[in-house]
């Protein structure tokens, strides 16, 4: 079964691909009477280099690190060997050992940093501010940004946004290379494109493919851009970039059985990763709009059962008790059909351009009611922030998820859906639960076999747990539910 994968930062990220054959108009003799012929579509290979001069220093490679428990004086020769082993090709520090054996000196633990991930990025001002994934950068605790011209910097983040997957970092610089921003909504399928990555660690990477589709629908909180980008670890968060020399958009997911390119990739447009930068470099965080309801797509039979010309719009299935909706008189079955004067032709619309609204403003919904239409004015209300688990004050008061080592939030809106029971999502992980091979973004249905409903519930249990006892967790990534055991750490 093909799957979606994320690109985490050890794993994979973007870059394209030549996978287009181009065939050669044969040349063809006028004769002074016959009438002229239409010069051919395609006269040879894209040449990329002057694009690639132009785009390349502003492209950069993104190192990130974290904190880990390290043991400290007594790793031997062979331990020394073993760790180096681990770190050179696995990118991870050699697992913990059993405890040492009764009378063996025990020797204290003290954090240590080590690789966390390697990803891309470009910067979008010559002060220094970098757009990147917010995967590449999200739970690391030193965050290193590489030029082309070799210098390096120290980079603090400015703002994530999860639902789109992108993030604003700064580096301390002046009259740094800029890449020069293009516009995602004038790209046409077929079009040639090119990324600048770091895949497997080797900066400056070029690779090119084309557009597939222009606004590919994957579920998520935006349309992507489909290409035929070759994909692989370190590429993620690097520019797409057109013929012009202008980004347009941000690489970000891809398709794959085996968490490698299979010839389809995604990117974040850049104009939504731009209106998003704008929002974090004011706030650090973006707002957006809602107005409370649940929708569907309208079919084929539906739409001719209830008078429509053709499939369109979005079902209204549910609204929220106290809801901007409700207070609209929108109701159950409604079908909307534009927002804003907007049109609306599949339900995934609708989420996007009323996010897209400063909450508190006012607009006009034309719905479909009963064979009519009908405008009706709403207020825009803001969609929650995500709230995380908090984790240890300084005094040590534990919260209780740390004691594996996990940090969890509620379930998005988009989430609950595809997880009615319940369960939390996984913010960021150390300790056993980063041994355990536990991600953040992974989802947690259940624990030692109890279903999972919330952080505050999820916190309770974990506060139970034996310390010395293995717990058994039921987690989904992707497409996949599976089983992980962690061994909670004693406090």
């Amino acid at each position: 079964m093909n799957k979606k994968k994320y690109f985490p930062t050890e794993k994979i990220l973007s870059g394209l691909i030549i996978g287009l054959c181009v065939s050669m108009a044969s040349p063809v003799a006028l004769s002074a009477t016959s009438a002229p012929q239409a010069a051919p579509v395609v006269t040879g290979l894209p040449d990329f280099t002057d694009l690639v001069d132009k785009v390349g220093p502003a492209v950069v490679n993104i190192r990130t690190t974290e904190k880990a428990q390290q043991s400290q004086g007594e790793m031997g020769a062979d331990d020394q060997q073993m760790q180096e082993f681990f770190q050179r090709f696995f990118g991870m520090p050699m697992p913990k050992q059993a405890p040492a054996p009764r009378g063996r000196k025990q020797v204290p633990q003290q954090q240590e940093e080590i690789p966390r991930g390697v990803g891309s990025g470009f910067i979008i001002s010559q002060d220094g501010f970098v757009l990147t994934n917010a995967h590449v950068v999200d739970g690391a605790s030193d965050i290193y940004v590489k030029l082309t011209d070799k210098r390096e910097f120290k980079a603090k983040v400015i703002g994530i946004d999860k639902r789109t997957d992108v993030a604003l970092i700064k580096i301390e610089g002046s009259k740094l290379p800029k890449a020069t921003i293009g516009d995602s909504d004038k790209i046409r399928a077929g079009e040639w494109v090119i990324a600048i990555g770091s895949p497997f660690e080797l900066d400056n990477t070029v690779t090119a493919g084309i557009i597939s589709a222009k606004a590919r629908d994957t579920g998520e909180y935006l349309p992507l851009i489909q290409t035929d980008v070759a994909v692989n670890p370190g590429n993620s968060g690097g520019p797409l970039i057109n013929m012009r020399g202008e980004v347009i958009g941000i690489n970000s997911q891809i398709y794959s059985r085996s968490g490698g390119y299979m010839g389809i990739s995604f990117a974040v447009p850049i104009d939504e990763a731009m209106r998003v930068a704008d929002q974090l470099k004011t706030s650090g965080k973006v707002t957006r709009g809602r107005i409370g309801v649940q929708i569907g797509e309208v079919s084929k039979d539906v739409a001719e059962s209830i008078g429509l010309s053709k499939a369109e719009g979005a079902l209204v299935v549910h609204i929220e008790a106290g809801s901007p909706a409700e207070k609209a008189g929108i109701q159950d079955g409604d079908v909307i059909l534009k927002f804003n004067g907007q049109p609306i032709s599949k339900s995934s619309d609708l989420p996007r351009i009323v996010g897209a609204i400063k909450p508190g403003s006012k607009a006009v919904v034309t719905i479909w009611r009963k064979g009519a239409l009908r405008e009706l004015g709403v207020s825009i209300a803001e969609i929650e922030a995500e709230k995380t688990a908090q984790k240890a004050d300084k005094k040590g008061k534990k919260d209780q998820a740390n004691v594996l080592g996990v940090y969890a939030s509620e379930l998005s809106d988009a989430q609950k859906k595809d997880f009615p029971g319940g369960g939390v999502v996984i913010e960021t992980v150390d300790g056993a639960a980063a041994a355990a091979g536990l991600l953040p973004g992974d989802v947690i249905l259940t624990l030692n076999n109890v279903d999972v409903k919330d952080v505050k519930q999820f916190s309770a249990m974990v506060a139970k747990l034996d310390g010395k006892k293995a717990v058994a967790l039921l987690v989904r990534r992707g497409n996949l539910s599976q089983f992980i055991l962690v061994k909670s750490q004693a406090q």
